[in-house]
């Protein structure tokens, strides 16, 4: 008999760790062992994972002994010093984390769109996009493969959780706040109420905030840069044109996107919406007269992206807009890194 992978989980205590602990327990069990690592603070907790209680171990070199496949979901300074530890182990790693995304020597993979980059890893690691890019991406790549992309202009509504458990309990805590107040109504007055942004550049409750991630060159913002630079690596698009504006509303789980997407060749709206629909990893759900589009708390807790409001552009029959939901956490994060740990245990345990 063929014995399992043994899969580490690093990380596990987190956000993102516990949706994937879930999806662990959804899916086609194709693991031997589940072992579960975090910092030391978190060592010693006892997590669920397929039905079995499961001690959580600190992050230390022997954590790894005997795994094949480590998951890393883990702040960008942890794996930049961890993953090339383990995967000198002999180890594939698969970072969730931003510390390897744009290295030429790591391919960035989501299953639906460029799924064979997995087998070249030479440094044994494999990176998955930004949380922002996945809430679009599988519906971009397969509308590209059938009209070839050549621009992008993206506004994303991104939700706190996107800032992890701190993004979700500002936001909570903010709208507790103006909860049964009249505020909104004048100008500055919910600075007034919310002495404390938390995560955020400004009250996100009842407000709506452009900025997401930290300040770069021009004005952007690296969560912008990340949807350009991940957009073109991952559809092997090098000098692909994007242009995107990064905005923080007030929804606790799932990325929304406002999509403008030019194609070489002319596009029609019903031969885009039957390419979405047969789509893997995407949900059409476009009947605007019946009141169907995707919204966050729609899709909120679901593995697709959904998407919706797909148009022709009015003034470019080459052109399509259309509106874009996904989970943040699990097809943003979680869901995209099992995949891809699935795709190498098949490879290495073929």
């Amino acid at each position: 008999m063929t014995r399992r992978p043994n899969l580490a989980v690093v990380g596990a205590t987190g956000a993102v760790g516990e949706v994937l602990l879930g999806l662990l327990s959804l899916r086609q069990d194709i693991w031997g062992e589940v072992r579960l690592v975090a910092s030391p603070r978190s060592a010693g907790r006892k997590l669920a994972v397929r039905g079995e209680s499961v001690e959580v171990l600190p992050l230390t070199e022997e954590a790894f002994d005997g795994i094949d496949v480590a998951l890393f979901d883990v702040p960008d300074e942890v794996s930049a010093r961890w993953a090339p530890i383990v995967a000198a182990k002999g180890i594939v790693v698969v970072d969730n984390s931003g510390a390897f995304r744009m290295d030429e020597d790591v391919p960035l993979v989501v299953p639906e769109v460029n799924a064979a980059a997995v087998r070249m890893r030479p440094r044994g690691i494999v990176a998955g996009p930004n949380c922002s890019t996945l809430a679009m991406i599988a519906a971009i790549g397969a509308l590209h493969a059938e009209y070839g992309l050549s621009e992008l202009v993206v506004a994303s509504y991104q939700a706190a959780s996107g800032e992890g458990r701190s993004g979700v309990d500002a936001l909570r805590a903010q709208v507790a706040l103006v909860a049964d107040t009249e505020v909104g109504e004048q100008t500055g007055d919910l600075r007034a109420v919310i002495a404390d942004n938390g995560p955020f550049a400004a009250p996100l409750a009842l407000n709506a905030v452009p900025w997401v991630g930290s300040l770069m060159d021009g004005g952007w913002s690296s969560e912008e840069l990340k949807l350009r630079n991940e957009s073109r690596k991952v559809l092997g698009l090098p000098s692909l044109r994007v242009s995107a504006t990064c905005v923080r509303i007030p929804v606790v789980r799932t990325h929304a996107l406002a999509v403008h997407a030019v194609f070489e060749r002319e596009v029609t709206q019903e031969h885009a919406q039957q390419i979405l629909r047969d789509a893997p990893g995407v949900v059409l759900y476009d009947d605007p007269a019946a009141g169907e589009f995707p919204t966050p708390n729609d899709v909120v807790g679901t593995d697709p992206v959904w998407v919706g409001r797909v148009r022709r552009a009015l003034d470019d029959p080459a052109a399509l807009d259309l509106f874009l939901c996904g989970d943040n956490l699990r097809k943003g994060a979680a869901l995209n890194a099992v995949q891809i740990a699935e795709l190498v245990a098949g490879e290495l345990f073929a």
